[in-house]
């Protein structure tokens, strides 16, 4: 029993709180956030680095050969015949060499 006058103890105050708390956004943070951040900075050196020639891939599925490059703009071309103009962020992945033969 309590004497008169005290009250029960809170169990360790804020901190007790706070430190699970710290402890789920770190654990979000290197599951979720940075491998997301490195994904995203692969993918933006790997379409600045395309030039004409370049087999790419779209992300609709869309295998073809960089006719022409410009910022924002792609034109591919799937056969002898026929180009196709993309969005360069519409670019999901670059065959490399290796790949294509």
């Amino acid at each position: 029993m309590l004497a008169a006058g005290t009250t029960p103890s809170a169990g360790g105050g804020i901190f007790s709180l706070i430190v699970p708390l710290v402890l789920m956004v770190a654990i979000f943070y290197f599951l979720m956030i940075r491998p997301q951040n490195k994904k995203q900075k692969q993918r933006n050196q790997m379409l600045s680095q395309l030039k004409k020639g370049d087999k790419i891939v779209t992300i609709g599925g869309l295998h073809g050969t960089i006719a022409e490059i410009t910022d924002d703009v792609v034109v591919l071309r799937v056969n002898d015949v026929t180009k196709l103009t993309f969005d360069r962020n519409a670019i999901s992945s670059a065959v490399s060499r290796e790949t294509a033969q």
